[in-house]
């Protein structure tokens, strides 16, 4: 071993390049956060060869003082704290000083900037060999255009690791659409290799912002999406998120940014997935764009290099209230919301992003938080009055299933129904006439094929899968029913042991209360040793090695588990599917009409326990464009 010795600022800038610097991409996140950070409201990006030879980014923020232009290259050199206090608040989304210095020892760089007060810009030069900055006037609006010219320059070996110029660029433009989704009152403009790419104006309005989340997401999500807007102990949850039928087969759609930071954290991924627990298809993946605010000072952001991982005081309260915000904004969609309605965001946001419906008839989804309905399988857009008034005259709702309105009893005679509660009387109910007040799922004519309800509305065809339907609403009713009774609790006739690690077993010791409120009862035996006395009586069959295991690794990672409750609610799944009305069963008018009018009651009735689609609906303007009609 060599004596100790004090690195040089170049080697040690060089160090920490490689943990800001890893390729194109993060330039551009640096630079960019630096804007926003000196309240830039127009930033445009320019990037040549996939930002290898040219990364240019250029605001109209307040700009850097003459005096300052040298230093603001120097490492651990900052305007955005001054203390520790500052520190353990951090507002700004750069704070450690290090991406300029560490950006300009491995590329050629140029910062160029005027503040509002001065008449004049100046001009800072360095590049990577010998780390000398040279200073001198130049014009230049108000704000700042930072240059960085051939990145990787003077390090070879971090060169070699670059992709193709695609994949490269295919980076930057993520990481800035990541941004643009940020800040809506900030206008972003990207261009490769002098081709315009996007530009995004400032987006001050609701409809602005949905036209926006549109164009970087893609006007599928945004049809397909719920917005929600909730507030409690001092956290804010908003954004807008896609209803279960428009899931991703990888998580490629998922947004989440705290106080305006994209971050990606385990604990938020989390609770994501269980709100979506039970209402998503297999191997799906939810699609989302959300916003988390708070209290600075709950959430530490110094705990990675990148800034993309945060820490928050309070995991606990965090995670359920992200869970419990989206499970309610899911559970209040019903068929009502999915249809279309007559907001002016909607209108607006469907003017300059129509919906396709290229192959017929599509799933019909929208917002309830703020009554925004979009109606992707017309393609046209809302119907005026007018339209509605000739369509109803066109397809009047049937004067038999007006008339033969109620509720169906008993589907599946016996069996898990029972356990769903009360089964409904018949309730003798007449259908409004007019058709303003016309159900959501409109009134059933016809059974195809013993499998799928054919219902007429004002809108157009509406089929529903019968057995998917009714096993939602049988599955909602169970799990009301087993929430109303409290637990029981079934003693095992021999008590399980379970041989686990000491972390597993001091948990299980310190968490006693809790797996009892879940119905398990575990006591320790020894250092490595634990023993299962009870388990829930509804779970009786199953693993109780296994569940005890399942449980205390959430309890080790999240601090809190919901296994009991997913596993309990599985097994209710199942019973509500093998409990619910099966194909070829034969129904009468009166028994689908009322399957149509609970369906519009039951809450997540849009899919079935699986996360298949329940409906869909075939506008007039579908069965129209497949007729020909009107040419």
């Amino acid at each position: 071993m060599s004596r100790i010795h004090v690195l040089t600022p170049r080697l040690a800038n060089q160090i920490a390049a490689g943990e800001v610097v890893e390729r194109p991409a993060s330039v551009v996140k640096e630079l960019v956060e630096n804007a926003l950070d000196a309240g830039a409201s127009r930033i445009e990006v320019d990037v040549e060869q996939g930002g290898a030879k040219l990364v240019r980014i250029r605001d109209n923020g307040g700009g850097i003082d003459e005096a300052d232009l040298s230093l603001a290259l120097s490492r651990h050199a900052t305007s955005k704290i001054q203390d520790l206090d500052d520190l353990e608040s951090v507002s700004s989304l750069g704070f450690r000083g290090e991406a300029l210095a560490s950006i300009s020892s491995v590329s050629r760089l140029s910062l160029t900037s005027r503040v509002p007060e001065s008449e004049a810009a100046w001009r800072v030069e360095v590049e990577g060999r010998d780390m000398d900055a040279r200073l001198s006037p130049a014009a230049h609006p108000v704000g700042t255009t930072v240059e960085v010219r051939d990145l990787f320059f003077n390090t070879p070996a971090r060169r070699k690791f670059l992709r193709a110029e695609k994949t490269e660029f295919n980076h930057i433009e993520e990481g800035l659409r990541r941004q643009a989704l940020s800040r809506f009152d900030v206008g972003f403009s990207l261009r490769h290799n002098q081709k315009p790419l996007f530009s995004q104006r400032p987006a001050d309005s609701q409809v602005d912002q949905e036209r926006r989340i549109a164009s970087l997401c893609g006007t599928r999500f945004i049809e397909n999406a719920v917005m929600i807007d909730n507030e409690a102990s001092g956290l804010r949850l908003w954004g807008w998120v896609a209803l279960p039928t428009f899931s991703r087969s990888q998580a490629d759609l998922q947004y989440f940014f705290v106080n305006r930071r994209v971050i990606r954290d385990r604990l938020v991924a989390h609770a994501v997935r269980q709100a979506y627990r039970d209402v998503l298809y297999n191997n799906r993946h939810p699609a989302f764009v959300l916003y988390l605010e708070l209290d600075p000072a709950n959430v530490d952001v110094n705990v990675h290099p990148t800034k993309h991982e945060v820490r928050f005081r309070d995991g606990r309260l965090v995670h359920d209230f992200i869970f419990r915000s989206l499970h309610r904004a899911l559970a209040q969609v019903r068929p009502a919301d999915h249809l279309p309605g007559n907001h002016s965001a909607t209108e607006a946001l469907q003017d300059s992003a129509p919906g396709s419906s290229e192959n017929g008839a599509q799933f019909l989804v929208g917002s309830s938080a703020n009554g925004t309905g979009y109606d992707n399988a017309s393609g046209t857009g809302h119907r005026d009055a007018g339209a509605t008034a000739y369509a109803a005259t066109r397809y009047p709702a049937p004067q038999e299933a007006r008339e033969q309105m109620g509720f169906y009893q008993a589907l599946h005679g016996g069996g898990p129904v029972s356990q769903a509660g009360p089964v409904r009387q018949p309730v003798a109910t007449t259908a409004p006439m007019d058709d303003q007040n016309e159900p959501t799922l409109g009134y059933a004519i016809a059974q195809l094929h013993g499998i799928y309800v054919l219902s007429q509305s004002s809108r157009g065809l509406i089929l529903v899968d019968m057995h998917a339907a009714h096993e939602r609403i049988t599955y909602e009713r169970m799990k009301k029913a087993l929430e109303q009774e409290s637990m029981t609790l079934q003693p095992l006739l021999v008590p399980v042991t379970v041989a686990v690690s000491q972390r597993e077993a001091s948990a299980a010791e310190n968490s006693r209360e809790t797996l009892q409120q879940v119905g398990l009862v575990v006591e320790r035996l020894g250092p490595e040793s634990l023993v299962v006395r009870q388990i829930p009586a509804m779970l009786r069959g199953a693993d109780a090695e296994q569940l005890v295991r399942d449980v205390l690794a959430d309890l080790i990672t999240h601090g809190q588990s919901d296994r009991i409750e997913a596993v309990t609610h599985e097994l209710l799944s199942t019973m509500a599917c093998h409990g619910s009305v099966r194909a070829n069963r034969q129904l009468t008018l009166p028994e689908m009409n009322a399957l149509l009018r609970d369906m519009e009651a039951t809450e997540r009735s849009g899919q079935c326990n699986h996360g298949r689609p329940t409906w869909t609906l075939m506008t007039l303007a579908d069965l129209d464009k497949l007729f020909l009609r009107g040419r």
